[in-house]
């Protein structure tokens, strides 16, 4: 059976590590520490593997037992029947899918009744025996006569050899050599097919409306694309499998006397089993098989956009005018201090129907002066473009600096109408509460963003087609990684927050909030110990990133581990700091002091790994990672779609991307695509080789369509 020691040294292979990395990281998991935890404080056992690599190797170890267990069970009902050989055993063994697993169970799998089953009742699995063996001289129908027995409801010739067809054809159905080369020739060799339902229909899919192409060459989007269509019944689906080439090899292995009267017979069951029970298995094999690769592959960028999007840069220490816009309900407008804080909301009516510009404009000047606004975010959904005309307007005519930008506002509309919408603003209705988030995003994406369901954010193309479960686990995974690289601040963090750091449960986050709203700020991190359901496990997980700003101990205000307090005061000894020096900032170019790394760590009594990341937390103390991020383009200006030429340069932020291109925000209301061909002047296997979301990055316009609203740009030769 696959033990323990297979699966290190498959691990080991494919992640191409150490054993020392694999085993420790496989026991780290074991212990119950969380990926965050392991990436960052754990980096001398695991040979400092990122939080990518261990989610990634976190999935795989579980696949890897779970074959490892079926494999068990499997080998375990096998021989419950009487029926386990050595050969089984070995080809049990071997088997590294759990598709090859189910095609060696196949036959020993309990069966329902089936049209073979049901012969081999009526006592004519002998018949099949001698028609498979091609030894007798005598004709089918003559060895046919013997069978027939109208009690068991055989009562013809016909009724015999339909009866040891049928076990015949399940024979080779159930046969695992057979499935496995008809599966690779269908992948290898195959098309797959769609067609229109309704060719007059327009819709999105009308490409594929007469559409083939080669299994092992169609991209993950076009896949995703296709299963959509299919399940809004736009398209019929079906694949194409080399069929000659099959049938040849089919007859090759099973007729072994082309002398012998059954090879017609015999051909015949062939052409049943292969088009009746093996072809819409492998059919449906196939096509989960490559549901599952586009999932993968659209995961990865998934992951990549919402990552980026979440650690787009906050920005700070400015007073943000929030506008969710709309037509007839009116515009909602949320004004937010620099702490977040709504300041003001109102209503305006500057779009179709009312079209009450002036009166907006007067009222929004009164705000702005009043609270001294700085920057207009406005949500990027309907109206969005007729807002963008009326606070461009309004800008020019102030006379003070304020510029705008359009936030993406995916998954505001969930969080304003959600439970923890309605506890943080129970006095404002949905629009109002969708424009302080909108504002609050501009702030503080991060932040802003955890209080909203991952899925809702908006981050790629057929989210709603996927495996829901594991979209959740991934974008989950994302979120947490996210807050625990940027840290949080344990006094003003929200629960929807905290619940995202290593460690913390939701019921900890809520009793945290609890013992903050009742005992004042935490002074220091141990405090958190006194907090209910926080044990020394959750403590140990959690406390690095946990930061606390107004904290006298200057530790505490760091990443650094409270485990390597001791380490971090012995290293502020030696060069001569205090703890005082980390509250005043004063600790300077460090690594330059130290001449040699190794022997300090060994002398500190840490790893080389946890030094340096000590030295990093003590020259900077709470360092934002996000601060090195390309900041927002802000714009005080509007261009129209009628203003784009061929040629012309602009610079533009990537709002999404697909398999296919990205998605780039240029200041017009409609985003641009630079397609993959149009990104590098190399060739590239996905955009994200080349872009992130939330780049700046510089076009040339390629096309404009203003009919469909379409824009075509480059990267290249700029």
């Amino acid at each position: 059976m696959v033990g323990k020691m297979d699966i290190i040294k498959k691990l080991q292979e494919e992640f191409e590590l150490k054993l020392f990395q694999v085993e420790n990281t496989v026991k780290l998991i074991d212990e119950g520490n969380t990926i965050p935890f392991i990436a960052r404080y754990r980096k001398e056992a695991t040979g400092s593997l990122n939080d990518v690599t261990l989610r990634n190797f976190y999935e795989r170890l579980n696949y890897l037992r779970n074959l490892a267990d079926k494999k068990e069970q499997v080998t375990r009902s096998i021989e419950e029947q009487g029926k386990l050989t050595d050969e089984l055993v070995k080809q049990i063994e071997k088997v590294e899918t759990l598709t090859e697993l189910e095609d060696i169970y196949r036959p020993f799998r309990p069966k329902r009744r089936t049209r073979a089953t049901i012969a081999k009742e009526k006592g004519l699995e002998p018949f099949a025996q001698i028609l498979w063996e091609q030894d007798s001289n005598l004709s089918a129908e003559e060895i046919a006569r013997d069978y027939i027995n109208p009690e068991k409801e055989v009562h013809t010739i016909e009724d015999a050899l339909q009866g040891a067809m049928d076990i015949l054809a399940e024979w080779i159905s159930d046969n695992a050599n057979y499935r496995k080369y008809i599966r690779q020739e269908t992948f290898n060799k195959g098309v797959l097919v769609t067609k229109a339902k309704d060719e007059s229909l327009e819709s999105v899919y009308e490409m594929y409306y007469d559409y083939n192409e080669a299994i092992k060459s169609i991209p993950g989007h076009r896949i995703l694309a296709i299963n959509r269509g299919e399940k809004e019944k736009v398209l019929s689906v079906k694949i194409e499998a080399p069929m000659d080439s099959i049938e040849g090899f089919l007859e090759k292995q099973i007729i072994k006397n082309d002398k012998s009267s059954f090879v017609e017979l015999l051909k015949a069951v062939i052409e049943d089993s292969y088009k009746r029970l093996i072809a819409p298995a492998i059919e449906r094999e196939i096509r989960n098989e490559l549901t599952e690769k586009a999932e993968t592959g659209a995961l990865v960028v998934f992951k990549n956009n919402l990552s980026q999007l979440l650690m787009q840069p906050p920005i700070k220490n400015k007073v943000v005018m929030g506008w969710d816009p709309a037509f007839r309900t009116g515009c909602k407008i949320a004004v937010v201090d620099e702490t977040g804080k709504v300041l003001d909301t109102t209503v305006l009516y500057p779009t179709p129907p009312q079209n009450k510009v002036e009166e907006a404009k007067e009222l929004l000047k009164e705000l702005i002066k009043k609270y001294n606004v700085n920057i207009i975010a406005i949500g990027n959904g309907t109206a969005s473009r007729e807002s963008e005309m009326v606070v461009s307007e309004l800008i020019k005519e102030l006379d003070k600096e304020v510029h705008y930008i359009i936030v993406n506002e995916a998954g505001a509309s969930v969080y304003s109408a959600s439970p923890l919408g309605s506890e943080e603003f129970p006095e404002f209705d949905v629009g109002l509460r969708s424009a302080a988030s909108i504002a609050r995003r501009l702030q503080d994406p991060l932040a802003e963003l955890v209080k909203i369901d991952p899925k809702s954010i908006g981050v790629g193309q057929y989210q709603h087609d996927m495996n829901q479960k594991r979209l959740e686990e991934v974008l989950n995974g994302v979120v947490e990684d996210c807050v625990n690289r940027v840290g949080v601040d344990l006094n003003t963090a929200s629960v929807s927050l905290l619940q995202y750091v290593a460690g913390i449960k939701n019921s900890v986050a809520k009793n945290i909030v609890d013992y903050r709203e009742t005992n004042g700020k935490f002074t220091t991190r141990q405090e958190l110990l006194k907090v209910k359901q926080l044990g020394p496990k959750v403590f140990e997980q959690c406390a690095g990133f946990l930061r606390i700003p107004e904290s006298d101990n200057g530790l505490d205000r760091t990443g650094v581990h409270p485990e390597s307090y001791k380490a971090a005061k012995a290293l502020l000894k030696y060069l001569g700091y205090t703890e005082k020096d980390i509250l005043e900032s004063k600790i300077k170019n460090i690594r330059e002091q130290i001449e040699d790394i190794n022997i300090l760590a060994e002398e500190l009594e840490i790893g080389v790994p946890t030094l340096e990341d000590i030295i990093k937390e003590l020259e900077k103390p709470g360092r934002d990672p996000r601060e090195d991020m390309p900041k927002p383009i802000l714009r005080s200006d509007v261009l129209e779609l009628n203003d784009l030429k061929p040629g012309m340069v602009l610079m533009g932020t990537v709002r999404n991307i697909t398999d296919f291109g990205a998605f780039v925000d240029i200041g017009v209301h409609q985003d641009g695509l630079v397609h993959i061909s149009e990104m590098a002047d190399k060739f590239i296997k996905h955009p994200l080789e080349v872009v992130s979301v939330g780049d700046i990055i510089k076009v040339s316009v390629l096309s404009v369509d203003i009919n469909k609203k379409r824009i075509a740009l480059t990267m290249k030769g700029i």
